[in-house]
């Protein structure tokens, strides 16, 4: 597997394809590991929060989570290989799931919306299990008796994949500081993929994906939360370029 520099992190150059290959390898490895897609947010956000370069420098499989990434990649010369959502990962891995037997536990999301999830996802491939959902109250990782209870809930489900659905960079260091309290054997902070899932949310059409149009269709959805984070990514992604790819070399 080759894992490259890019900006102010690392990414793992992989296909899809390759991505589910080394994620059945790490389900079956004894150990406990977990992966982040990074996007232009979450490398807009690792410039200033310590925890959340703890948390990348610690994973165990970096791929590129939306076209801005590709398309950066290719200007520095170093292109990825293929944009690896979130949202798009999932799905692959509830296949590999129902194919191998692997359990999978979803923490987050709405009060209701994991269940739908997990019915939806069900149907979609039979033989997929899941071991149990848990929608935590506001604020539940600064109450130590909502802490010991999820961790329980985890524990005594023992799957082999937790999905977190607390939006990021909540669910990337909920699994960074908890990762050997869980014992889980996989760990993904899936975002918004749940509410896809679930049909809460409509995601973008595959043509507007695949042109990287996705954000403009997201906006259009919840215009007042996203306008000004896409504006603040896309206006700061210019001097992080710059400070890491064209500054160190002159």
């Amino acid at each position: 597997m080759s894992r490259i520099n890019f900006l102010n992190t690392q990414i793992d150059n992989i296909t899809m394809d390759e991505a589910i290959a080394e994620i059945n390898k790490l389900i079956q490895n004894c150990s406990y590991n977990y992966i982040v897609t990074p996007n232009l947010d979450h490398i807009v956000m690792l410039e200033k929060d310590n925890e959340f370069i703890s948390a990348y420098k610690n994973a165990n499989l970096i791929v590129a989570d939306g076209k801005p990434l590709i398309w950066i990649s290719k200007l520095l010369k170093r292109p990825i290989k293929e944009k690896i959502s979130g949202s798009d990962l999932f799905p692959r891995i509830c296949e590999l799931s129902a194919k191998k037997g692997y359990k999978i536990f979803i923490m987050g999301a709405g009060i209701g919306v994991a269940d739908k999830a997990a019915k939806n996802l069900s149907q979609k491939y039979p033989g997929l299990k899941f071991c149990g959902t848990y929608s935590p109250v506001f604020g539940f990782e600064k109450i130590p008796a909502e802490m010991e209870l999820i961790k329980q809930l985890i524990l005594n489900a023992k799957p082999d994949i937790l999905a977190v659905s607390l939006g990021s960079p909540k669910g990337e260091k909920f699994i960074y500081q908890n990762l050997n309290e869980f014992k889980v054997p996989l760990s993904i902070s899936i975002g918004a993929s749940i509410d896809f899932e679930a049909g809460n949310v409509k995601r973008a059409p595959k043509w507007m994906s695949d042109i990287g149009l996705e954000w403009l269709h997201r906006i259009v959805q919840d215009p007042r939360r996203l306008i000004k984070r896409y504006w603040r990514d896309a206006i700061t992604i210019i001097p992080i370029i710059y400070k890491y790819e064209y500054k160190k070399n002159n």
